[in-house]
């Protein structure tokens, strides 16, 4: 097997990348297809599964046809794909509609939730799922509008599936789900780690609906021999059920054991600690997917508007740092620009809530704002302040975590912010953690689907080879000195965080 290889498919909100693996777990080369979302009315966040399908069918013609392989030497095939999906399924195996809602999607009303919570009052839905994101976001509440407003279509539906189990159904024909995906299902029990006899009784759908729920690892099937030739892979290839992108991320990032941590810094951001049980709080409200490592669990906390700040901040601010022949030129003159500026950004006060808040928050309706401007500050004190805000509010939600549990010292940072050494130690100072860049970066989600599918071929043992993965390129240590400037800058974040949620709510829906 040693020319064997695996696929591997990361479905985000923003389009397909597909990775391809050797044995070793080392990364021969990735291509991304893109994928639009429409927003046709407030609530409604929408996009086509047969875009998925096509933005996987181009990705792995690509690589696979790039010459890196031969297309009978992928073996294996496992997928990650974005949570709280709702795709329903007739009897010829396809969606029952073009358009359907993502995991941000929030259509489902009051009186879609308000039967359901008379029978299981909200907190203890909380304690039982681990859901913590807004109710609507999650896929009973999805299936109890789609029941409502399109009854016709609903009466046909032969089962409802996420993101990657419609892609591993076009793909192998099987419908089924892992325990990773289902934990995000609102019907999932964390503890017994199966569907919910009482939260299904409260939805009043049937079982059948929901697909079984089997181990991230369990192979489907071989590939569909249509399927086969649309991917430009060999018939060989076997599918493995994947795991939701939350646990194959963390998997990816080598949370592999009791209190590792990972920070996601992108457009959102996001703490994870892996435990042997789920991190539950009824104020905070962390966020709980099951793991794609058997026995484990992935809690997080998250702010909404880290990297979508930052880039809000530079296009209207700094727009004529901008060079149209070299995109990465604005990061880079903005970074030199934050450096100019002493840690605290001279009393500048940043609260990244641009796109709301999160169960971190006092109120959904928290508005994002500088604070403490004088008129000495300049454009470079607003960058720093900026960075600076987006690194608070996440000592905010590691502070939930460690509320909980005991946090390691080490942290991994993936995504795009991980590219930025000036915010990497800034991450250091301010979450008082060592904060380490490594070789798998943005593969983090790839590589631990790719994981997955090589444990479920059979070509390793257990996922404890991925620790052997990732080179660390660049470590960061809290400097005491800074970090205890915003030790003390952090009671006055929080305050502000306070205000300004009474101030959105005062403004309700006003723009």
């Amino acid at each position: 097997m040693g020319t064997d290889k695996i696929l591997a498919f990361d479905l985000g909100t923003g389009g397909c990348k597909a990775s391809l693996y050797d044995l070793t777990g080392l990364c021969l080369g990735s291509d991304f297809r893109a994928y639009s979302t429409r927003y046709p009315r407030p609530g409604y966040h929408e996009q086509k599964p047969e875009d998925w399908w096509d933005a996987v069918v181009r990705s792995s013609r690509a690589l696979v046809g790039s010459g890196l392989c031969d297309p009978d030497s992928v073996k294996g095939i496992g997928l990650s794909g974005f949570s709280l999906g709702m795709v329903p399924i007739g009897e010829d195996g396809r969606s029952l509609l073009e358009w359907v809602p993502i995991w941000s999607d929030a259509r489902p009303e009051t009186g879609d939730l308000e039967p359901f919570f008379r029978e299981v009052p909200e907190d203890e839905w909380y304690s039982i799922t681990g859901n913590g994101f807004p109710p609507a976001l999650y896929t009973v509440f999805k299936i109890l509008w789609f029941r409502r407003e399109l009854a016709k279509e609903f009466s046909r539906a032969r089962t409802i599936l996420g993101s990657k189990d419609y892609i591993n159904l076009r793909l192998t024909g099987v419908p089924a789900t892992d325990h990773s995906y289902a934990s995000g299902t609102g019907i999932y029990d964390l503890t017994a780690r199966a569907y919910s006899d009482r939260l299904l009784a409260a939805s009043g759908l049937p079982r059948s609906l929901f697909p079984e729920v089997v181990p991230s690892t369990r192979i489907l099937g071989p590939l569909l021999p249509e399927a086969a030739a649309a991917l430009g892979v060999g018939r060989d290839a076997v599918v493995v059920a994947g795991g939701v992108d939350n646990s194959c991320m963390a998997l990816g990032a080598r949370n592999l054991e009791e209190g590792s941590v990972y920070n996601s810094l992108g457009s959102s951001s996001w703490i994870a600690v892996t435990s042997r049980r789920p991190l539950l709080d009824r104020t905070y409200r962390p966020y709980v997917f099951e793991h794609v490592v058997p026995g484990m669990y992935n809690s997080a906390t998250a702010i909404f508007s880290a990297g979508t700040s930052h880039s809000w901040v530079l296009r209207e601010l700094c727009r004529d740092l901008a060079d149209p022949a070299d995109p990465g030129a604005i990061y880079e003159r903005t970074e030199a620009l934050a450096r100019e500026v002493p840690p605290g950004s001279r009393g500048l006060l940043f609260n990244p809530s641009l796109a709301g808040g999160s169960s971190l928050d006092p109120s959904p309706r928290i508005r994002g704002a500088f604070l403490g401007l004088t008129l000495e500050h300049t454009r470079a004190d607003l960058v720093r302040a900026t960075l600076e805000g987006i690194c608070l509010g996440l000592r905010v939600a590691l502070d939930v975590l460690a509320s909980l549990t005991t946090v390691q010292d080490e942290m991994i940072l993936a995504g795009g912010g991980a590219k930025s050494p000036l915010w990497r130690q800034m991450l250091s100072d301010v979450l008082g953690k060592r904060v380490l860049k490594t070789s798998v970066d943005q593969q983090a989600a790839a590589l631990g689907a790719a994981a997955v599918a090589a444990v479920g071929i059979g070509a390793w043992k257990d996922f404890s080879r991925i620790r052997d993965l990732h080179e660390v390129q660049a470590r960061h240590e809290p400097d005491p000195s800074v970090s205890g400037i915003y030790a003390g800058i952090l009671p006055a974040f929080r305050e502000a965080s306070r205000y300004l949620s009474g101030y959105g709510d005062s403004l309700g829906s006003r723009p």
